[in-house]
């Protein structure tokens, strides 16, 4: 607790040994191929399409309220003190002043995910295999390992029913705060059940910034290597559902579009890691 109220010039000194709040906790995601998008869901998640991404280190967990007010010496979080809640309620803007003071205390390379980066993790990155299909850029079908049952069996996301939620065959219960079960406010980090991936949150509790502007559609069906998203706009793209959304909101392939200045109470976001 007395890191939190150390001036930025002890933090400096502090944080060289990356310890404390500002040791954020990263999964491993082992890049590959995937089918970003749906084409039988809203239209700005057509056309589904085939993307490869390079390996990237994804935070386990949203960013807590304390490690934004470790960097940040202030908490904006609508639903506070919670010191392990994640923090709400920050501009798009807000979170690149945060990662520039967060990397210069740290050394490292911090940034806010793509939406592909996003997608490919929530659905539980290595865990899926994308089916090819017998005609060149139309796209396959993505292929999740069945955890309930066997490690080694898959089954094609076309055979299953209902919305695909972070990984998981089953519903957002277990693995989501959302309207059902939030009860209006933001949980503790890590409370539900994590994906295939090991990673928690992804479909709930805070919905989260990712570093892409937002187009109405994904254009082409053409395979795309480690996409940015479009060269400018008006709005950057969110991702995951919240502790308001309904249960169909939080699907993995749910998309909104938020001015860069937007803040919410049920607004977060978790960082990529470059090495």
């Amino acid at each position: 607790m007395l890191l939190l109220v150390l001036p930025a010039s002890a933090q400096r000194k502090y944080n060289k040994n990356i310890t404390g709040p500002l040791d954020i906790a990263t999964v491993r995601i082992t890049g590959g191929y995937f089918d970003l998008g749906n084409d039988e869901e809203a239209p700005d998640r057509k056309p589904g399409h085939t993307v490869k991404l390079n390996d990237f280190l994804m935070s386990t967990y949203e960013i807590k309220q304390e490690q934004w007010e470790c960097v940040m010496e202030a908490n904006p979080s609508h639903h506070q003190p919670c010191a392990e809640c994640p923090v709400t309620n920050v501009s798009w803007n807000e979170v690149q002043e945060f990662i520039t003071k967060l990397n210069e205390l740290t050394g490292k390379k911090y940034r806010l995910p793509t939406e592909a980066e996003w997608e490919y993790a929530a659905r539980g990155g290595s865990f899926e295999r994308l089916v090819k299909p017998s005609r060149p850029n139309r796209g396959g079908v993505n292929e999740f390992l069945v955890a309930e049952r066997n490690r080694n069996t898959r089954t094609p996301e076309k055979q299953k029913t209902g919305d695909r939620y972070a990984g998981r065959k089953a519903g957002p219960q277990s693995i989501a705060w959302y309207e059902t079960n939030s009860d209006g406010y933001v949980h503790p980090v890590g409370r539900k059940q994590p994906n295939d991936a090991g990673l928690y949150d992804m479909s709930g509790n805070a919905e989260e910034w990712c570093s892409d502007w937002y187009a109405t559609s994904y254009g082409s069906r053409d395979t795309v290597e480690n996409p940015q998203g479009p060269a400018g706009g008006k709005s950057k793209v969110v991702r995951g559902g919240s502790i308001e959304s309904t249960a169909h909101e939080t699907a993995v392939t749910r998309r909104a579009a938020y001015v860069p200045t937007t803040k919410a109470r049920s607004l977060g976001f978790r960082l990529v890691l470059d090495k």
